[in-house]
């Protein structure tokens, strides 16, 4: 009990310092806590170091909605949710936003944790069917968002020039200076030029308006109904190789759309996020696959029990939901900031911080990124096609088709 104390309580701490800070995610501080593995052990005892990277990795994905909302960087999990929460501060809603996504993650955790079990012991056999078919799934996702769109020609080419851009990106990945940010350092700047930057640019100007919370203004059934999808979403992209919570919010655009209803894509976004934590857990566990930075890292540890790490996890998200929330309260902070200089001042930030984290080359891909972001609010369509960015790199992956 005294390990499963620690881990939590280090890992809440870990988690809301890396959510708080832009560019700066829970695989990072898994690379840094791997690094001081064999003193860790020492001190902490492999339970207690297990449980501080997942508890870590479960609170990041409550508290970084917390700088996406109010400072509208996204980050690689939340690259599409960034728009609807941003939109709703621009309005005077912040607090409501953020805590949306804090009601969006709590929802999955209760639904998340029995579904990963039932993941853990019925898919494993099912697993060779899922690698095959995992492409044709995504390509039937983007195809259907592509005829429903207004401007189908629009949709398609801006699909597949983000798609080259994200495939180049991946390809040369190694260029990047990958000073902290780890073995996707590309993303950062790919998604923030694509999502951020792109949008601060064209944002209204002024000063911000006064930030009032007037409860959460959401149905109980849309509360239900987003985070059963988000979940599932969060799930799929978890268990399936190649995917991606990025993957999973391209995915529920399809289903939810974030500009005419923000709160559910809000929501639904959010679950998607926690409950991709959990299930990387089971794939590990099931499948000895590591899906993002945090399993790398407890692959390289003596594992303790699944059971024992899945006790943190809601632990930790018990703690995160109630840091976020209390954080939720310093959107009166930004009353009567002046927009223009808080959005200048975030692009010279994401800027500084891709110069720290990927050099040269992620400062090209930002500008490249920034560019094309820009195309679908001077042409009138969905910035959702952007997730070709994403999207086609896996697709190419599922085929076996080699990156040129």
């Amino acid at each position: 009990m005294i390990e499963i104390a620690i881990g939590v309580l280090f890992g809440v701490l870990l988690g809301t310092a890396s959510g708080l800070i832009p560019g700066v995610h829970a695989n990072t501080l898994a690379g840094i806590l791997l690094g001081a593995q064999a003193l860790l052990l020492a001190v902490l005892g492999p339970l207690a170091l297990a449980g501080t990277l997942f508890a870590a990795l479960i609170t990041h994905t409550f508290v970084e909605c917390v700088p996406s909302t109010f400072l509208g960087i996204p980050d690689a999990d939340t690259s599409l949710s960034v728009l609807p929460a941003h939109a709703l501060c621009l309005e005077g809603n912040g607090e409501e936003a953020v805590r949306i996504a804090a009601l969006g993650s709590a929802c999955a955790i209760i639904i998340a944790v029995p579904l990963s079990v039932l993941c853990f012991v019925f898919l494993p056999a099912l697993q060779p069917y899922f690698d095959w078919g995992i492409g044709i799934l995504i390509v039937a996702v983007i195809g259907y968002m592509i005829v429903m769109s207004e401007s189908p020609g629009w949709a398609l080419a801006i699909f597949a020039v983000s798609g080259l851009l994200g495939t180049f990106a991946m390809r040369y990945d190694f260029l990047c200076w990958h000073t902290l940010g780890g073995t996707t350092a590309v993303l950062m700047p790919l998604l923030a030029g694509l999502f951020g930057i792109s949008v601060l640019l064209v944002a209204a100007q002024g000063r911000l308006p006064v930030q009032q919370f007037r409860g959460l203004r959401v149905e109980n059934k849309t509360v239900v109904k987003s985070s059963v999808l988000g979940t599932l979403a969060g799930i799929a992209v978890g268990w399936l190789p190649g995917l991606s919570t990025a993957t999973a919010n391209g995915a529920l655009a399809s289903v939810i759309g974030y500009e005419k209803d923000r709160r559910a894509y809000i929501l639904a976004t959010s679950a998607a996020n926690t409950a991709n934590a959990f299930i990387g857990l089971a794939a590990l566990y099931a499948l000895s696959r590591t899906r993002n930075g945090v399993m790398v890292a407890l692959a390289e540890l003596p594992l303790p029990s699944m059971s024992e790490l899945v006790v943190i996890g809601v632990l930790a998200a018990c703690l995160a939901y109630i840091i976020t929330v209390s954080l939720s309260r310093s959107a009166g902070r930004l009353n009567g900031i002046n927009g223009t200089m808080l959005n200048r001042a975030v692009i010279l930030f994401v800027v500084g911080l891709c110069i720290l984290l990927t050099g040269p080359f992620g400062i090209f891909i930002l500008v490249l990124a920034t560019l094309l972001g820009l195309v679908p609010h001077i042409i009138n369509v969905s910035r959702v096609y952007c997730m070709g960015a994403i999207m086609v790199p896996v697709i190419l992956y599922s085929f076996g088709v080699a990156w040129i």
